[in-house]
């Protein structure tokens, strides 16, 4: 680090192989003047050269081209008087053998680290890939079995989705947690919050409004709750499997951040219209209900409770909702940029 003591503007400064030439315009001890010179250094250099010029000083980097200690700055054995050290950065030869030293210590350290750790990402990442891969096979069969139901038997196939589609849907909702988990324990980096709540909230609507009811499961809301779920899933886990070996396919990238936009919004209105309908049943039934003391003699009905589960389900359609989008602005904001 060379720091010069003038105020300078217009400078001009490069390297030219052991040279260093410097010239520019401005105040200094003969007024507004032309200064220019030439500093011809111990030893090679880069020929990459930075500099800031302040109200006091021009700072100076060039750096060695070969590591070592020098024993002085330039040829000649008398610094010229328009230099001065930069004490922050100085360092005496057992200092700059001490640092070079510490330095390549954490480099090995470091290589050492990932040498270990090359099992556990190939680990990870085999599970990574089985697991969405499961995932996609599983709501691909839904998806495409409702379809082709849909168009072989009409109206009729929106009466017995439930009998057709549950018992993959209950082991693929089940799989599920694992998101909660790998994002909990930082397997992936992704947001705990809206991933629980969506595992939580379509395991409610799965599990307690259509599994623990009997009149559910022949009504047409479930088609469509079905539906819209897989709908999302045959884009989103082929992404997280092409993911896990960092390509990218930008038709599905683009489907995976962008489908969700219209598909998701419908998909909790078709929950709210299932639980909704599933309120006169819980309430007729008393099934969940909380009984309370026979002094009371009453309980609370499951179906009070829903009335509450209906407004939640809409904040976490705010939280979900605003948590895709920042993740949809981050990705195609990052790939402009890289194109840029």
């Amino acid at each position: 680090m060379l720091i010069i003591c003038f105020f300078l503007q217009n400078i001009d400064v490069h390297v030219h192989e052991k040279v260093l030439q410097f010239r520019a315009r401005g105040h200094g001890a003969k007024g507004l003047n032309e200064y220019e010179f030439n500093l011809e250094f111990i030893s090679p250099v880069k020929p990459e050269v930075t500099h800031r010029s302040t109200q006091r000083q021009v700072n100076i980097t060039v750096r060695k081209e070969q590591r070592g200690w020098w024993e002085r700055l330039v040829v000649q054995e008398r610094k010229p008087v328009f230099l001065a050290p930069d004490f922050d950065s100085w360092l005496d030869e057992s200092d700059a053998e001490m640092e070079i030293r510490e330095k390549e210590e954490k480099r090995n350290r470091l290589n050492a680290s990932r040498h270990k750790e090359e099992g556990f990402v190939s680990l990870k990442t085999g599970f990574l890939f089985i697991y969405n891969l499961v995932q996609f096979l599983g709501f691909s069969w839904i998806f495409v079995n409702m379809t082709v139901r849909l168009f072989i038997f009409g109206q009729d196939s929106l009466y017995d989705t439930f009998h057709t589609i549950s018992d993959v849907m209950f082991f693929c909702q089940i799989l599920a947690a694992v998101e909660v988990l790998n994002a909990a324990f930082g397997v992936v980096r992704t947001g705990v919050i809206p991933t629980l709540i969506q595992v939580v909230g379509r395991n409610f609507i799965l599990f307690i409004i259509f599994g623990s009811l009997e009149e559910m499961h022949n009504r047409p809301v479930v088609f469509f709750v079905f539906y819209l779920w897989s709908s999302i899933e045959i884009f989103r886990y082929p992404f997280y499997m092409l993911g896990c070996f960092n390509t990218e396919w930008k038709t599905l990238t683009w489907l995976r951040y962008t489908i969700w936009i219209p598909l998701y919004p419908l998909g909790v209105i078709a929950e709210a219209v299932a639980v909704i309908q599933s309120i006169p049943i819980f309430h007729e039934t008393k099934l969940f209900s909380i009984p309370l003391p026979k002094a009371i003699g009453t309980s609370i009905g499951f179906s009070y409770f829903l009335h509450i589960y209906l407004v939640l389900m809409f904040l976490g359609l705010f939280i979900n909702f605003r948590h895709l989008y920042k993740q949809r602005k981050r990705r195609f904001r990052t790939k402009k940029r890289k194109a840029n």
